[in-house]
């Protein structure tokens, strides 16, 4: 039985007469092959990339994985290519999400001055440019009664840098409020140290991923996304392993050619040191509170 993903934060959405990614029940994810040569370009990827013996097994496992292509009935109705891909999401009750662009170009220096232009502009309207990612969409558990907060990619993309800080807090608070709240009043970044900090948290991963890209050159990650996930309740009772992060979205990867892909690299440092100081300033905080107690 298939079904329209109902936790997707960014990307196109399945509805009725419109083509989007779809989910099963056994965890697997069914995403349609764009028309042009982004859909071939991606699934080639993903064909060469599981078969590619010089991938670390450390590094294959931020990858989803890939079971092969298959010709379904898609969410407008109409018979078309999908990649099978496992659902990110399938083993989570209520995953925290967040979808990060990575780069300061989003944008492959072969593609035509027509999609470059359209890029570019995406990219110096955002956060793209200036911090060399973009976060893409969210959305933030809050409990059983509210659901979720999700607000709206538009605003999420419209994000300058004091409120993309905001946002990397708030993605870690315990004590979400309503969206008529001022984030800067609610975002308490509580978990901050069981999602972001400890050895197999968040951060730790960015850096481990670091490493690989400060050496690989056999592969360009043009306008890739990270997604960050973790489940809230495991949060809550100190589960730091609980939090994951995966590469996603390959249509625009490109051969490395023995180069370092220095725009992927530069993001990626970016989103590390950005993610490093709101866990510093929530350390710092707590160590503050435990001296006045």
């Amino acid at each position: 039985m298939l079904k329209i993903p109902e936790h997707q934060v960014a990307g196109h959405h399945a509805s009725n007469g419109t083509l989007g990614p779809l989910i099963d029940d056994s965890g697997r994810f069914y995403k349609p092959l764009q028309g042009d040569e982004r859909g071939s370009a991606e699934a080639a990827f993903y064909k060469q990339f599981s078969s590619n013996t010089q991938i670390p097994d450390h590094i294959r496992k931020f990858f989803p994985i890939f079971y092969g292509t298959q010709v379904m009935t898609a969410s407008d109705g109409s018979e078309h290519p999908h990649i099978v891909l496992q659902d990110l999401t399938s083993s989570r009750l209520n995953p925290t999400i967040m979808d990060i662009k990575i780069g300061s170009r989003t944008f492959g220096h072969e593609a035509s001055d027509a999609y470059i232009a359209k890029c570019l502009k995406r990219d110096r309207e955002t956060t793209s440019l200036q911090l060399g990612f973009r976060i893409s969409g969210l959305q933030v558990y809050i409990n059983d009664e509210s659901g979720f907060y999700k607000p709206p990619r538009d605003d999420v993309l419209k994000s300058g840098l004091d409120d993309v800080r905001c946002l990397f807090r708030r993605f870690v608070s315990s004590n979400p409020a309503p969206a008529a709240v001022p984030q800067e009043l609610e975002a308490d970044a509580a978990l901050a140290s069981n999602v972001y900090g400890g050895t197999e948290g968040i951060l730790a991963q960015l850096l481990e991923l670091k490493a690989w890209f400060e050496d690989q050159t056999m592969y360009h990650f043009c306008a890739c996304s990270l997604l960050f996930v973790f489940e809230k309740r495991l949060a809550l009772e100190g589960v730091s392993q609980n939090a994951q992060v995966k590469i996603i979205d390959f249509a625009h990867v490109t051969e490395g050619k023995g180069v370092i892909d220095h725009n992927f690299l530069g993001g990626l440092c970016s989103l590390i040191k950005f993610i490093s100081e709101v866990l510093g300033d929530c350390e710092e905080h707590k160590t503050d509170q435990e001296g006045d107690s």
